[in-house]
């Protein structure tokens, strides 16, 4: 190979690009130029990444028809402007820029990046007051990769249903299994709470993993016919609402649902609270399947069918060993 070949192969990476809006059959992995870090910048090699709900409800626009139209002022109206997608990640600083300190070479660190996506392929710069920190001590790639996503949320919308307000709160949580829903189970349990989960019958095992008090099978039992009240009902999943919930509420108890058009704004303190807990052992990733980066359309597709136990990682630069 000569030299200035060579150059250019260093200079190029691999990224999943969402050609238009539709099935996961609209990604396509195709050889694209590697970022470049700028002084304010962090030039992070992407080692693992998660294909979630989020990722899904972007390329696929299967949504409201009011919830499009918002969408496509937002994203794009005929295909994503921000064509990787992708927004949490973990991963090695490979470049720091001249203006940065927080971070150096060989860290390793994890993060969101929220609307600017792009954690779908090798190589991502970020800006250093990014929502980005260094990983947990005692996690793996594929660990740090499934965490920001649903603990963000989780905690984003449970500290928004005021519960640290409350003591010995009765929570119920609906879709208990997913990436969100298995994060606000173990943060409601971190904060006392007592937990009913709603989940089908496939769930039941990870529900015992994570200690759920009272599991409630939505194949087997209409939970709107339980007997007592909650302080907080969080519609994980977004496949309930407010009118059917309201008999199960205490007065002055809150709802909650992902279903919407209200996002969970990214804090830098929730990435170093997930941290925190991770490395104490009061938190874990909950990991269901992992793909290699060359069979993206499959992750997709497996998120797509709905039946997820937490998070789909696919492994970007760690060799995929099945």
């Amino acid at each position: 190979m000569r030299p200035g070949n060579l150059y250019l192969q260093m200079q190029t990476m691999k990224a999943a690009i969402c050609t238009r809006y539709g099935a996961p059959e609209q990604l396509e992995i195709r050889e694209l130029p590697k970022p470049v870090c700028q002084e304010n910048q962090l030039l992070v090699r992407i080692m693992a990444a998660s294909v979630n709900s989020g990722d899904v409800k972007v390329r696929s626009l299967a949504v409201s028809r009011f919830q499009k139209f918002i969408m496509k002022i937002i994203f794009g109206f005929y295909k994503p402007r921000r064509s990787i997608l992708g927004t949490v990640f973990s991963g090695i600083v490979e470049q720091t820029g001249k203006k940065t300190s927080r971070f150096k070479k060989g860290d390793r660190v994890f993060g969101m990046t929220g609307f600017r996506f792009g954690t779908h392929a090798e190589y991502i710069t970020l800006n250093e007051a990014g929502i980005v920190a260094c990983m947990p001590a005692n996690a793996s790639f594929e660990e740090a990769a499934a965490l920001p996503f649903g603990w963000h949320t989780a905690i984003y919308f449970l500290d928004k249903a005021g519960i640290r307000k409350f003591e010995n709160p009765n929570v119920l949580i609906y879709g208990s299994t997913g990436s969100v829903g298995s994060a606000a189970v173990q943060v409601v349990r971190f904060y006392g709470a007592t937990i009913t989960a709603v989940c089908s019958s496939a769930g039941g095992e990870l529900m015992d993993q994570l200690r759920v008090d009272k599991v409630v099978y939505y194949d087997r039992l209409d939970f709107t016919q339980l007997d007592e009240k909650f302080d907080i009902i969080f519609d994980a999943v977004g496949y309930t609402n407010k009118k059917i919930c309201q008999p199960l509420l205490k007065k002055g108890g809150s709802f909650l649902t992902v279903n919407g058009m209200v996002m969970a704004s990214e804090k830098i303190e929730h990435l170093q609270l997930i941290c925190d807990l991770f490395e104490k052992g009061k938190c874990s990733a909950v990991i269901d399947k992992v793909f290699p980066f060359s069979e993206i359309v499959a992750a997709h597709r497996y998120v797509d069918a709905g039946k997820k136990k937490g998070n789909v990682d696919v492994r970007i630069n760690i060799p995929f060993v099945a």
